[in-house]
């Protein structure tokens, strides 16, 4: 996926991550006002080259990403030596998160397209709700097999498309290279019985994926609409539920 650039702060990016942006930023302004420190514990389980890893260290907070792939983190490490920031890499799984990371001990782990591809979603996440300090939060960003059927579709992949509606994995057949999906009421279900409390969920990419990169690329202004049309469309009650991918802040 590329995303579409458009002119920013740090903190703020792309077109296809506005909406979790502004959710994160909403999370950590609270979190530094309950706690009282401006440097807040993050972890980004799977966080590979560093896409929110090193904006979150050029705000200012402590950084430690941990990824299986030692090509993602030899990036990430590039990246931030790039823009200035330090951010810790860790070789390791979702699952080794307890062996690598003390317990109580995170305000934030950022969870985003990890839960579809690891073998245990659940005790995935109960091992992240560890990492948490009391109030810590876990931001999980999956997949949704709503959006699978419809990009099929688009695509002319008719057959496909009525497969990801009734496999409850949310699969389009034996070639799709995403193992699952999860519609929001299985992450609300998920986090629930990992020890998080569920926050709201909102839809991401739900018109950026279908928006042809060309007339963004040729039409002044077009990105910021853009952003703002997602934004507005993210708590929307029924576009929220045909969007890409869905994220939730589960507390605990």
């Amino acid at each position: 996926m590329h995303a579409v650039g458009t002119s920013r702060q740090p903190g703020a990016p792309a077109v296809r991550t506005a909406v979790v942006w502004d959710v994160l930023r909403t999370a950590l302004a609270d979190r530094v006002a309950v706690t009282g420190r401006t440097r807040l514990d993050i972890v980004d389980a799977g966080g590979g080259t560093g896409g929110f890893a090193v904006p979150l260290a050029a705000l200012g907070h402590a950084v430690t990403v941990v990824d299986p792939s030692p090509d993602s983190l030899a990036a990430l490490e590039r990246r931030a030596a790039e823009a200035g920031v330090g951010v810790r890499a860790l070789q390791g799984d979702a699952s080794d998160l307890g062996d690598l990371l003390p317990a109580d001990g995170t305000d934030l782990v950022l969870c985003h397209s990890v839960l579809e591809y690891v073998e245990d979603p659940g005790g995935a996440l109960a091992a992240m709700s560890r990492l948490l300090r009391e109030g810590g939060m876990v931001s999980v960003l999956a997949a949704n097999p709503l959006a699978a059927a419809l990009h099929r579709s688009v695509s002319g992949r008719f057959d496909e498309a009525l497969t990801a509606l009734g496999d409850p994995e949310g699969r389009w057949g034996d070639r799709d290279p995403t193992p699952r999906r999860f519609t929001r009421e299985s992450l609300v279900r998920l986090l629930g019985t990992s020890g998080l409390r569920p926050g709201e969920v909102h839809g991401v990419r739900v018109f950026a994926d279908l928006v042809p990169s060309r007339l963004l690329d040729g039409e002044p202004g077009a990105a910021a609409a853009l952003i703002a049309l997602e934004q507005a469309a993210a708590e929307h009650p029924v576009l929220r539920d045909i969007a890409s991918q869905l994220h939730i802040l589960g507390r605990r």
